[in-house]
């Protein structure tokens, strides 16, 4: 039976223009449907891998597809954002309207859809994410926890088939983290998030890539991958707390 794949990637390779290399040979597939999980130390290539993904850097590839479609291509990259919505590890490069309404419209409003149904996907995304009779408020003066939750609100509001999540818990207090994998669970489609909240990780994905210097290491299920104590802390990370009595020796 053959695989329907929201993402594919084959030796995908990324350096900046000072020459640094952020990615080297990066392989893997992802199913429709898949909640996968990203992670690795600091400046192990994570943000960099999502920027290629949704088309901001442009890297070399012997094959990139997100949802069906070549970020590198600038024709087929303008088609992205119906089909991927990603959430920048710092939401301030995501906010940039005068009020909470205007923020979260923007996208749908973009992709020409009538006012009412623009409405109406604000409302939607604003109650998904706990926001509802904030329209007004300008999102500069909301907390860092606020702010995420717009960003993803005006993400949910394009109603995208694969959303690409870059530190998604930073900035929330206990309560909003809690409510936000809640949400991620309500949520259907694919999913790729990147984090070093590993129990968020662990709860919310079934399976786990780890990126090191920019190559990827290890592709697994999640809870063998977290739960290996070697490896962790070869590549700079802990087992989570709620594994440790499950270490693998």
């Amino acid at each position: 039976m053959s695989v329907d794949f929201a993402i594919q990637v084959r030796d995908l390779t990324f350096a900046y223009p000072d020459g640094a290399s952020a990615l080297a040979g990066v392989s893997f597939e992802i199913a429709a449907g898949e909640k996968v999980g990203l992670i690795g130390p600091n400046g192990a290539g994570k943000t960099s891998l999502f920027l290629c993904l949704a088309g901001v850097l442009k890297p070399r590839a012997t094959l990139l597809r997100v949802g069906g479609l070549d970020p590198c291509d600038p024709a087929q990259r303008r088609r992205l954002p119906a089909q991927v919505g990603i959430v920048f590890q710092n939401s301030d490069d995501q906010i940039f309207n005068a009020t909470v309404f205007d923020d979260v419209a923007f996208g749908p409003l973009n992709l020409e859809l009538p006012p009412d149904e623009v409405r109406k996907r604000v409302a939607e995304a604003l109650q998904r994410v706990g926001l509802t009779g904030m329209e007004e408020r300008v999102p500069f003066h909301l907390s860092g926890g606020e702010k995420r939750r717009v960003a993803l609100a005006g993400v949910l509001a394009m109603r995208p088939s694969i959303l690409l999540l870059d530190e998604p818990s930073m900035y929330l207090d206990p309560r909003g983290r809690r409510e936000l994998i809640q949400l991620l669970h309500t949520l259907g489609g694919t999913r790729l998030i990147a984090s070093h909240d590993l129990e968020l990780i662990l709860q919310t994905c079934t399976r786990v890539l780890l990126l090191d210097r920019g190559r990827l290491m290890t592709d697994g299920p999640a809870h063998t991958v977290l739960a290996d104590a070697r490896l962790m802390e070869a590549h700079g990370l802990e087992v989570p707390h709620s594994l440790r009595g499950n270490n693998i020796a």
